[in-house]
């Protein structure tokens, strides 16, 4: 029987209810990390990875091999990281976006963009490349914020698997893009490294939406496929943290699996485009 299947056995999954708590309380009061308020559901699905990735049969094995190597909880936060981003993914919304959302920024003399829970950083490049043919990157700082500083570091080196630049291309042009997208890389060995241009106003930092307070007033926030992975109740507080963060008539752009319904700010938005999650504060 592997670590996963005795741990699915009754007797285990009871033991679980007691150890998850004590893993959960030990990481935040050892690394400042609060995981508490995540869906239980979708937090065992990434504990357990890291377990087998550990070669670790039970939590408390888990939760002492974690209080103990830091470098442990760096590749804990790695399989907590949600890494399945693409340039462009979803790109009629970023059409949409183009279409209804630049617009109002062009009487802006400073646009603000804070990317919450930002990966990697592709979701970061796609918005400098919509702006920069807008004719808005020079007056745009993007603000790419997450809680692991490993993935940060991916994104702010901005060299990307070649082989996925075909696939970024496709998304590319069926977002509306005005160019060509290989204009916007230089492909070296089998890396894509983004040029110099999308870089500069880019700011890189950790942030944690858990515990983390608002740092600035935005015009535009992406959090996509982020709050899927939190319960009911963090997902409101996060909410909150956002709709102070942005300005009035400012954009929030959540993911696909996710919406303002049931919110307690739904009535405090007019939507831009519901299909996109597309949501303008009201003023």
């Amino acid at each position: 029987m592997t670590a996963l299947e005795r741990l699915d056995q009754p007797e285990s999954v009871a033991i679980e209810t007691i150890e998850l708590p004590l893993l959960l309380k030990a990481i935040y009061q050892r690394y400042g990390y609060d995981l508490r308020d995540y869906a239980v559901a979708s937090l065992m699905r990434r504990i357990r990875r890291a377990m087998t990735l550990e070669k670790l049969a039970t939590l408390s094995a888990f939760q002492e091999r974690v209080l103990r190597e830091a470098a442990c909880m760096a590749r804990f936060l790695d399989v907590l990281s949600v890494d399945v981003s693409a340039m462009f993914r979803d790109p009629g919304v970023y059409q949409v976006f183009r279409d209804k959302v630049v617009p109002g920024l062009r009487g802006l003399p400073l646009v603000r963009v804070w990317h919450a829970g930002c990966c990697t950083g592709e979701e970061v490049y796609s918005m400098a490349i919509l702006l920069h043919e807008a004719g808005l990157l020079g007056k745009t700082k993007l603000y790419a914020t997450d809680i692991n500083e490993r993935v940060l570091a991916k994104g702010r080196g901005a060299i990307f698997p070649l082989k996925r630049m075909r696939e970024y291309t496709g998304n590319y042009q069926h977002s509306g893009g005005l160019a060509q997208f290989s204009d916007y890389y230089a492909a070296k060995h089998e890396g894509a490294i983004m040029r110099d241009f999308l870089r500069g106003n880019i700011v890189w930092a950790t942030h944690n939406l858990v515990t983390d307070s608002s740092f600035n007033e935005f015009h535009v926030i992406l959090c996509r496929n982020v709050m899927i992975y939190f319960n009911r109740e963090l997902q409101a507080r996060v909410h909150k943290l956002l709709y102070q963060s942005l300005a009035p008539g400012g954009v929030l752009w959540l993911g696909a699996g996710e919406s303002l319904r049931f919110t307690p700010f739904e009535d405090r938005y007019d939507v831009v485009d519901e299909a996109g999650k597309l949501y303008r504060k009201a003023s």
